[in-house]
């Protein structure tokens, strides 16, 4: 289907029917599956054959959202995942042992930040974190024979840093390392970072892709675009696993997909179940729609914002002030979805009041669904940070994050008024 726009792959790709099947995928609620024949099984196993014999491996629910999710990001292959850490938790397993290092933006969501500055080092893998604005010649510094990957975010969460792809995308070319995007906050429909020299995107398709805040899952998009074979940075690769027959996974068609998959979903079982696959796939049709109603409402509320007096500063890059705005328009011509963050004049506690005073807008640890939310990150996602990883991370103590949702933009500005009114 690599010839229709990505309005059409949202409704169309993934699942083809035949005739007399269902029109959309069903939901596949069986850990396995039946064989009359011995050797087809051993087939599968072999990975000689496609198909499913086991859920905690692949399941046909799974794949059709697997297969939309790679169709919409042009790559060539999805695995779904439990979460949208878990995601990138399996990415980084996947190409990295104790020894080794990651290479990652400062500016990323904060379960990412404790992951690859707290819990991966207890595994004996390092992080090196950079500021996403840096020189090219600083990130460079940072990365050494033992770099798996470079990790950044497309738009950062909360700091909303829009990425510099061209400088990232070269520096890991030239160093012949592996460039890991996650695309949760700009969804394809708005940037494919496969196209602009990424290897892998991951997901939280808890978010806009799901959109209604129904369905916890994660997804890994491989793009089927980085020469393992022979790479000396990439030893587990060019080895025979012994843990699978002795496969070599440089020798396969798709050698970062069937090892993660073969390997680390095998060993984990952190794969996205059936019922969150299908919710997700139903909640993509209309991806490409909504994603047009968060960038026009979110637009509209940053402008607001962007006036009111008791606003400090606001970080969208819609606003011609805003720091990326020329970025944005080179990276995301068509939007930068609708995510935002600004800062009340005051402190946490003036940011308390605001956000209780609110009505329609929820406070809530989550973003990116219909439903306009509002948090305050410094003393909830990112709590766990220290004073200088929030400094390192772009949050103030005054930063609330607001997430623009498809309601009507003037009801949403309505309350934001009514709120301020009362500190």
């Amino acid at each position: 289907m690599e010839e229709y726009k990505l309005d059409t792959l949202c409704v169309q790709a993934g699942y083809r029917p035949e005739t007399g099947e269902s029109r959309i995928p069903q939901i596949c609620q069986s850990t396995t599956f039946f064989y009359g024949d011995t050797q087809k099984m051993a087939d599968l196993f072999d990975l000689k054959a496609e198909g499913f014999f086991y859920s905690r491996l692949a399941n046909p629910t799974v794949d059709a959202l697997e297969k939309r999710v790679a169709a919409l990001e042009g790559g060539v292959g999805g695995i779904g995942c439990a979460s949208g850490m878990s995601a990138i938790l399996l990415t980084a397993m996947t190409l990295c042992s104790a020894g080794d290092n990651i290479v990652c933006a400062s500016e990323v969501y904060g379960g990412t930040y404790n992951l690859f500055g707290t819990t991966l080092p207890k595994l004996g893998i390092e992080c090196r974190f950079f500021d996403a604005d840096c020189e090219k010649e600083e990130l460079e510094k940072l990365i050494d024979e033992k770099t798996r990957f470079v990790f950044a975010e497309t738009v950062a969460n909360p700091a909303i840093v829009v990425l510099d792809f061209d400088k990232v995308a070269s520096v890991c070319k030239k160093k012949g390392v592996l460039f890991v995007v996650d695309n949760t906050l700009a969804t394809p429909v708005l940037c494919r970072p496969l196209s602009l020299g990424a290897n892998i995107v991951v997901h939280s398709t808890s978010k806009y892709m799901d959109g209604h805040a129904a369905a916890l899952g994660g997804m890994i998009v491989d793009g089927g675009n980085f020469a393992y074979k022979g790479n000396p940075r990439y030893p587990a690769f060019n080895e025979p696993d012994e843990s699978y027959h002795g496969l070599v996974y440089a020798d396969l068609a798709v050698p970062f997909g069937t090892k993660c998959r073969a390997q680390m979903i095998r060993d984990t079982g952190a794969i996205m179940n059936p019922q969150n696959a299908f919710l997700t796939y139903l909640g993509s049709d209309t991806l490409s729609v909504r994603m047009e109603k968060h960038c026009s409402n979110a637009a509209k509320v940053a402008a607001y914002l962007a006036k009111h007096p008791k606003v400090e500063w606001v970080k969208h890059s819609s606003l011609p002030t805003d720091k990326y705005y020329e970025r944005a328009k080179k990276y995301l011509p068509d939007g930068t979805g609708g995510m935002m963050s600004f800062g009340i004049r005051g402190d946490a506690k003036t940011c308390a009041r605001f956000m209780e005073h609110l009505k329609l807008i929820s406070q809530e640890t989550h973003v990116a669904d219909v439903r306009s939310c509002i948090l305050h990150p410094a003393s909830t996602t990112h709590r766990q940070l220290s004073e200088q990883g929030l400094i390192d991370a772009g949050i103030s103590a005054n930063l609330v994050r607001l997430s623009v949702g498809i309601e009507n933009p003037d009801d949403i500005i309505a309350d934001l008024d009514q709120a301020f009114a009362q500190i």
